[in-house]
């Protein structure tokens, strides 16, 4: 499948997806020469025109304007988004891990799809208290913890 990462697609990120997705094309728009800056009403039949069958994105609001909705649905591409909230190095890690965990099931859906699909990749919570189990041995030994003498 060759898959597009938008112009919004941090773009780090391709060189991870091209190390682990090995069966597909994966083409940033930036490194297309005249594509940066086109708009998504005329990005989606111009990538379809150039034989991409899926666009990674990670603009949430695009699903609510209708020209772009329209264009889409014209299209014919699939589209993946990934929601992406925060700033910095965080942003980065959660961005790299919500795609990278979810597109390889999302890629084998679109290969058995039997038309056009919009995905949404469910974002991992970057917040201490549901990517961390922090344990006191102090307070709260696990199984087998010895004391010293």
């Amino acid at each position: 499948m060759r898959l597009l990462l938008d112009e919004n697609v941090l773009k780090p990120l391709r060189q991870t997806l091209i190390s682990l997705i090995l069966d597909h094309e994966v083409v940033h728009l930036l490194d297309l020469p005249g594509w940066s800056g086109t708009r998504d009403e005329s990005l989606y039949p111009r990538a379809a025109a150039k034989g991409f069958e899926a666009i990674l994105t990670n603009d949430g609001k695009q699903m609510e304007r209708p020209r772009e909705v329209a264009a889409i649905k014209a299209s014919g591409l699939h589209r993946i988004e990934y929601p992406h909230k925060h700033a910095g190095l965080a942003g980065m890690a959660v961005a790299i891990a919500t795609v990278v965990a979810g597109l390889p099931a999302a890629l084998t859906a679109l290969e058995e799809a039997d038309g056009q699909r919009l995905i949404t990749l469910r974002g991992i919570d970057p917040t201490p208290a549901s990517r961390l189990r922090v344990i006191n041995p102090k307070t709260d030994p696990p199984k087998h913890w010895f004391s010293s003498p």
